[in-house]
């Protein structure tokens, strides 16, 4: 059934950084008919108060019962790619360092491409956005196979591979805008929103590499990757043509800029700093993905085992994903600044703990360690996420959140590469205290995020079609 699209409304207030979200029953200028005086503030009702189950069984209903399926398979080429562009260089040339490389170019490409799309998605909308990115995105993996099949020149290998991370759809992040617009007024069901999202990533991010390990291994590395671009083509576009798709907003005008905190001649730069702290804080976050992955399979390579290094990294995306979905139970009084350095300190603990184990030699113990890890690796994620949306007015949020996935990116890139060098140099215990020396600049950059009310977004906004 076709949706037809609400009237522009002005966008509310945002919340204090402290609380993560608005706080019920915040004041916003009211246009609509009513028994006040047009543009006169008009309380907004509060959210009910519902159990953990209850707000996620929200989200299907804001969204649509299809949105859920569809932006989740939609991102999984994105968690294939990465894997996907190592195996297929490394396999095709027989250099492990070039595929190495073509990894880190195909991480470069997203991190520049990402916050791109995100600033033309604010502009133009998402639609007219993922309609062109999705094919460019099919044709660049094409054009790596082929270059990698045919042992092109390695520039040409790391051109391609650049390309194709600089057009991999932006979904995970372009869904989190779609859900701060979907859910005005709300903040526990955003918050149960952004759960829901670092479970789909999390889950992604486990299944994406298995994925392209079964397809290797049953028919090429090739085949991998075509078939992650099958899924880019068929499942990007439904989330491309799904109505929760938001149109684009209009240009605000130099005095809005200035009242929303950007500068008026560089609204990029101004965004940048607005949201300084929480890309510093997924950089971190990436750092300790990166780090720990390679710890692990330096870990399993010890053992002899180095195949099984996937399954053993997946402990810790199982834990995250359980604990991102329960953040929504915790107590509202309970703010963003709180949960960060809470869990980052957990996580700061528990990555001690892997360190020991990692020395240990002990397989059961390292899994154990990681299980324990990766509880305090969900509620982070969420809390990232959540701030900045928060600190990024709606006009631009989908600059901010595709800058924080990119920050995620290139930290997880940074991680890998130094975690690599340490293996190779100094051993596998040495390589599992950089997840701690990680977790650690996490919790740093946790204790400088300043409660603070944000600056009101003043830009007349669209409301997605079908959301009230």
């Amino acid at each position: 059934m076709t949706r037809t699209p609400s009237p522009l409304v002005p966008s509310e207030p945002r919340g204090a950084v402290g609380g993560g979200a608005a706080a019920p029953g915040a004041t916003t200028p009211s246009t609509s008919a009513g028994t006040g005086a047009p543009g006169t503030p008009s309380p907004e009702p509060a959210e009910p108060r519902r159990g953990p189950l209850a707000t996620y069984a929200e989200l299907p209903r804001l969204a649509g019962k299809a949105f859920l399926p569809v932006a989740f398979l939609a991102r999984l080429p994105f968690s294939m790619i990465t894997i996907g562009t190592l195996l297929l260089v490394s396999t095709t040339t027989g250099s492990l360092a070039l595929g190495g490389l073509a990894s880190a170019a195909a991480a470069v490409g997203t991190a520049l491409g990402g916050p791109t799309q995100g600033s033309l998605a604010d502009r133009a909308g998402q639609r007219p956005v993922l309609l062109v990115v999705v094919p460019l995105n099919v044709l660049a993996v094409l054009a790596l196979v082929q270059a990698a099949s045919a042992e092109a020149s390695p520039g040409v290998i790391l051109g391609a591979a650049a390309l194709v991370g600089a057009f991999a759809p932006q979904v995970g992040p372009l869904a989190r805008v779609r859900w701060i617009a979907m859910t005005k007024h709300r903040p526990r069901t955003l918050l149960a929103a952004m759960g829901y999202e670092s479970t789909a990533d999390e889950i992604g991010f486990v299944l994406g590499p298995a994925l392209v390990g079964i397809l290797a291994s049953v028919w090429s590395p090739q085949a991998a990757m075509l078939v992650a671009a099958a899924v880019c083509a068929v499942f990007g576009l439904a989330f491309a043509l799904h109505p929760t798709a938001p149109p684009g907003a209009p240009r605000p005008t130099a005095a809005a800029q200035a009242a929303a905190g950007l500068d008026a001649h560089g609204s990029f730069v101004g965004l940048f700093r607005r949201v300084l702290v929480p890309v510093l804080g997924m950089l971190a976050m990436g750092m300790l993905f990166g780090s720990t992955q390679t710890a692990v399979t330096s870990f399993m390579r010890d053992a002899g085992a180095e195949e099984q290094a996937g399954l053993v990294y997946a402990v810790l995306g199982f834990g995250s994903a359980i604990t991102a979905l329960a953040v929504v139970a915790l107590p509202a009084g309970f703010g963003a600044r709180s949960r960060w350095v809470s869990f980052a300190a957990g996580l700061t603990v528990t990555a001690i703990l892997m360190f020991l184990a990692g020395g240990s030699g002990s397989l059961g113990t390292l899994i154990g360690a990681l299980a324990l890890f990766g509880l305090f690796v969900g509620p982070v994620m969420v809390t990232i996420f959540t701030v900045g949306g928060d600190l990024s007015p709606r006009s631009r949020s989908g600059a901010a959140m595709t800058m924080l996935a990119s920050a995620n990116v290139v930290g997880v890139a940074l991680g890998a590469s130094v975690g690599g060098q340490v293996a190779e140099g100094a051993g596998t215990a040495a390589a599992f205290a950089l997840p701690a020396v990680a977790a650690a600049l996490l919790l740093v950059t946790g204790l400088s995020l300043r409660s603070r009310r944000a600056t009101v977004d003043t830009t007349v906004l669209p409301t997605p079609p079908g959301v009230v």
